[in-house]
């Protein structure tokens, strides 16, 4: 399996090369060069799998063998699962209504991004061990990456980590959960700007190729594929817990509700489809709607400013990841890719060509929620089933409640819960319901914390070069 630029100038690199890269030396993003199609019996056959051993299969298809060998592969993945509280690592919970809701935040930082970057972690000390190499891995967050990218190297002596936050636009628990780990390889930047702001330095860091080799530059964002490809069990894993049969011809559909960001787990799911899973995709998205505007109008451009909205951890204006799905509904068109993405970097304005708006509208649906909405859905899944819903858990299920008397209705449907309510206690206290805090997240409060300040006016490129080398010299 060979992983290629989605702007086609970047050289082709093996899982090792895409593993250890932020965006492509060309500005692009890594993908595969081809997606394998997976016939009935092995969708058959996966249905009786868990989510870890789901975890093992897909990986298996994108790492080759001589890179990382089966066996070593699946103990990766079961070390990378060990610390989850759950036993079955995700759980679905069938509320009412025919509300299911996919709890994928049993990880240590209670979010989503624990599983996918849990295994990047393991697959990066794999190689790190076995090469003797130390690598600067460069992170932006606007809420939960940061904590969880912070949690997959802590500690590690071949890693440093350097994180930046937007200030004050995160939640208190979240910045706590990142500012209160000290350990000597981690480097907690807090911005004073927004969550598009704070991807500015970084672009402009790994865009430098000499830097990028000289310090031995990633990312763990979701511009890695690591990332990505473990994201692709979630629609595996819902699909199997949600479709009424598999015995029928042609199989079910199910609709899966995907709250949207930065679009990684969105694009997860486009790969799951192009993988032959039947299952209909829903973009739901709260006030910062670009994504939604692109999938109804094909019209990809910015707002004139980020909204701050109870799902923090969505208000992306620029969502990189985009450019994987237009890719990849484009048929691999690099040329296209480059020149829209091009296009798109100058005048932040880009209208799809016809064609590619079609084949995504396809592909895609979305919504877009507002405040209001996600508090009303929090409200009413704890009146019906006593459960807290995240803001962005309640993103899908304000879409699943909206669509209960649709002539489509008796389509099965799963709304991914990306969070625990438990990390946005403003947003539970504001639709009138009580946080519920384990212990684990009160004791964050009486914790030390660090953290260097980024200020407006400052060039934080400059900083940011000067403390990586600064800590490389030491090496």
């Amino acid at each position: 399996m060979e992983y290629i630029s989605t702007r086609g100038v970047t050289e082709a690199v093996d899982f090792e090369g895409a593993l250890f890269s932020g965006y492509a030396p060309d500005g692009g993003l890594f993908m595969p060069s081809c997606i394998p199609l997976l016939d009935r019996a092995t969708l058959q056959q996966w249905s009786r799998l868990s989510y870890p051993e789901l975890v093992k299969e897909l990986c298996s298809l994108f790492i080759a063998p001589e890179l990382i060998p089966r066996s070593t592969l699946d103990d990766l993945i079961n070390k990378a699962f060990s610390r989850f509280r759950h036993k079955d690592v995700v759980h679905l919970s069938r509320l009412k209504d025919g509300l299911n809701v996919l709890e994928l935040w049993h990880g240590v930082t209670y979010a989503f991004k624990d599983l996918s970057l849990s295994c990047t972690g393991q697959f990066l000390q794999y190689f790190l061990e076995k090469k003797q190499k130390h690598v600067t891995i460069l992170v932006g967050t606007s809420g939960d990456t940061g904590s969880s990218a912070i949690e997959s190297v802590r500690g590690q002596k071949n890693v440093d980590i350097f994180v930046l936050l937007p200030k004050g636009l995160c939640t208190q628990i979240q910045e706590l959960q990142m500012t209160t780990v000290i350990e000597d390889n981690v480097h907690v930047f807090a911005a004073h700007g927004n969550s598009d702001e704070i991807d500015e330095p970084i672009k402009e860091l790994f865009g430098d190729v000499n830097f990028v080799r000289k310090n031995n530059l990633m990312s763990l964002n979701s511009v890695n594929w690591s990332r990505i490809m473990v994201q692709i069990a979630h629609y595996f894993y819902a699909y199997f817990q949600c479709a009424p049969t598999l015995d029928t011809t042609p199989l079910p559909v199910v609709e899966i509700v995907v709250p949207t960001g930065a679009g990684g787990n969105i694009t997860a799911g486009c790969i799951a489809q192009k993988m032959g899973l039947p299952i209909r995709l829903v973009a739901a998205v709260n006030s910062n709607d670009i994504i939604h505007r692109t999938i109804q109008h094909g019209d990809f451009s910015l707002s004139d400013r980020v909204k701050a909205t109870l799902a923090s951890a969505m208000d992306i204006q620029e969502p990189y990841n985009v450019e994987r799905i237009l890719w990849l509904l484009s048929g691999s068109d690099s040329h296209l890719m480059k020149t829209l993405m091009e296009q798109f970097n100058v005048s932040k304005s880009l209208k799809l060509p016809e064609d590619l708006h079609r084949k995504l509208s396809e592909t895609l649906r979305s919504f877009s929620v507002s405040d209001e909405d996600i508090v009303g859905a929090m409200r009413r899944c704890w009146e019906e089933n006593h459960y807290l819903l995240c803001p962005h858990s309640a993103v899908a299920a304000h879409y699943h409640y909206s669509q209960l008397d649709s002539c489509d209705s008796s389509t099965p449907r799963c709304c991914l819960a990306p969070a625990s309510a438990a990390k946005f206690q403003d947003a539970v206290l504001r639709a009138g319901l009580v946080p519920q805090l384990p212990p684990e997240i009160t004791a964050l409060t009486a914790m030390e914390t660090q953290s260097t300040a980024l200020q407006r006016g400052e060039d934080w490129a400059q900083v940011l070069r000067d403390c990586i080398a600064a800590v490389v010299e030491r090496w």
